[in-house]
């Protein structure tokens, strides 16, 4: 339980960071304990955690600001290890170290700062910017989704000192972030994401179509509009087809009657001039 103290001092950087949120961070304490509190993080610009929704908790100790809290980053980075107490000079790894005067957003600041560079601590990990880039465009299902999980949920969540793991299908982020929750989700039906892997999947109907367009279906179902376009098509190479041939080939009945009927002609004239 948070002492009077600590109770003041939260509500009263609550409302600052609220009314002045530093660059890319946004955070707030938990309904039912102050002393929890929930952040987001978006991976800024010119980095490999470029558009990554980041979401993790400070659990501060009952007398803070005289000792600092302890810092988690559930959502996986390529940076820290999902879940784990990150050992920095700004959190309960050394209370010694902490400066009563820094506040909320002072420590998350840090944070970003210490995400941004190389430095190595207990609980970071070291990581591919590429691969960075692949956790950063599976953050927002992953937040939503607990990891892919959401389907087989039992709606159980995860209370351990903030320690929020893959598999309660979400429903620790949604309940702390609900408004950005449904922005996900609405993210992922425009994006086509699986839900089960958060991979991009192509829309139905576009799938393995050519860059030539669609094909005509010679056997397309009589009556159907494939049908009638290649009723359409077999009508215009036949009319080719005649044309090709010419008058002769067209009338070639006509022409061989009409030869016989010379020949017989001329039978008979030679035939009487002989008698």
């Amino acid at each position: 339980m948070a002492t009077r103290a600590a109770q003041k001092r939260l509500t009263r950087e609550y409302k600052a960071i609220s009314e002045n949120p530093p660059p890319y961070i946004t955070a707030h304490p938990s309904d039912t304990n102050i002393l929890e509190w929930h952040y987001l993080i978006t991976g800024p610009e010119d980095t490999p955690y470029h558009n990554g929704q980041y979401w993790g908790t400070l659990i501060f100790p009952p007398n803070y600001p005289f000792a600092p809290p302890a810092i988690r980053m559930h959502t996986p980075s390529g940076r820290f290890q999902p879940s784990s107490r990150l050992c920095l000079s700004i959190s309960d790894y050394h209370p010694k170290s902490f400066n009563p005067a820094w506040e909320v957003s002072t420590i998350l600041i840090g944070l970003l700062s210490f995400m941004t560079s190389e430095d190595v601590t207990t609980g970071s990990i070291a990581g591919t910017d590429a691969q960075r880039r692949q956790f950063a465009a599976r953050s927002r299902w992953w937040n939503s989704t607990g990891g892919g999980s959401h389907a087989k949920s039992n709606g159980s969540v995860n209370h351990g000192k903030g320690n929020v793991k893959a598999g309660d299908g979400g429903v620790k982020f949604r309940s702390e972030w609900p408004d950005v929750d449904k922005e996900n989700w609405e993210w992922m039906r425009e994006n086509y994401v699986d839900l089960a892997t958060g991979v991009r999947a192509e829309p139905v109907g576009q799938a393995g179509q050519g860059s030539c367009g669609p094909q005509l279906g010679i056997g397309s179902a009589a009556g159907g509009s494939g049908g009638q376009a290649a009723h359409a098509v077999v009508d215009v190479v036949m009319q080719q087809r005649e044309a090709g041939r010419g008058w002769l080939f067209n009338n070639k009945l006509l022409v061989v009657g009409a030869v016989l009927f010379v020949y017989v002609l001329i039978a008979r004239v030679l035939g009487e001039g002989l008698i």
